[in-house]
């Protein structure tokens, strides 16, 4: 039987993430003496790498979740690998799931079938490959025509950046809605959503009202735990009216 836990992937996921922190922690030092020759003081250096490893604390709260949530049916290396290089939450648990259902099987249970697992794997790893070769292809053509629209026009410019933000939050509501056809139960990630939606709201209303700003940067994993210890009070609820 296959075991998504098996110390061999471990072995590899801790190599490739050593290979990814070391280039971090080279890239670092190269900056920081790059910054000591062009005269910023030791003390401004001291403080932007505290100040900058304590904002990383947040994103790195909701990849934590992304990585726990997966775990239980990929296992721990997989979703931690994912999630610790180019992966993000969005998209692999929506690829994770997609993989899964199209093979009749549950993000709730562990996968011990080989093929299944692999087939999982192949679609969260070539979907996000994509947009590496995206990036290196399109992205100046793409910031040239932006610019250009902004030039002409800087009303249009934000109408059609916030279209393309709605078009890819668009594809992940498609998620949200696509059991609602088979009843009360359906509707589950709905109400969870929804409840996201308030705790976010809640937050935004704090930073207004009380002028919190440091919280912009917890509000999204906080939104995240709200909305995830919410959903089993939520399912139980729908389950006793069913």
């Amino acid at each position: 039987m296959f075991n998504p836990n098996s110390s061999f992937l471990y072995t590899i996921t801790a190599i490739v993430i050593l290979v990814i922190v070391g280039q971090s922690v080279f890239f670092l030092l190269r900056a920081w003496k790059r910054a000591k020759v062009i005269g910023i003081s030791a003390a401004t250096l001291r403080k932007t790498v505290i100040s900058s490893a304590i904002y990383t604390v947040a994103p790195a709260v909701s990849i934590l979740i992304g990585v726990i949530a997966l775990s239980k049916s990929l296992g721990l290396p997989l979703p931690w690998l994912r999630l610790s290089v180019i992966g993000a939450i969005t998209y692999e648990t929506a690829a994770a799931a997609s993989a899964t259902s199209a093979l009749g099987l549950s993000l709730g249970s562990l996968i011990t079938d080989a093929s299944a697992y692999l087939t999982v794997v192949w679609v969260m790893t070539i979907g996000i490959m994509m947009s590496l070769i995206l990036v290196v292809l399109l992205t100046k053509r793409i910031e040239r025509g932006i610019t250009k629209i902004r030039t002409k026009d800087q009303k249009w410019s934000e109408i059609l950046t916030t279209s393309l933000f709605l078009g890819m939050i668009s594809a992940f509501l498609g998620m949200v809605f696509s059991g609602v056809s088979e009843g009360l139960s359906g509707w589950i990630p709905v109400f969870v959503m929804l409840a996201a939606m308030l705790i976010m709201a809640l937050c935004g209303l704090l930073m207004k009202l009380l002028k919190w700003k440091w919280l912009s940067d917890y509000a999204l994993p906080i939104s995240m735990l709200g909305s995830m210890a919410l959903s089993i009070p939520i399912t139980n609820l729908v389950n006793t009216l069913v």
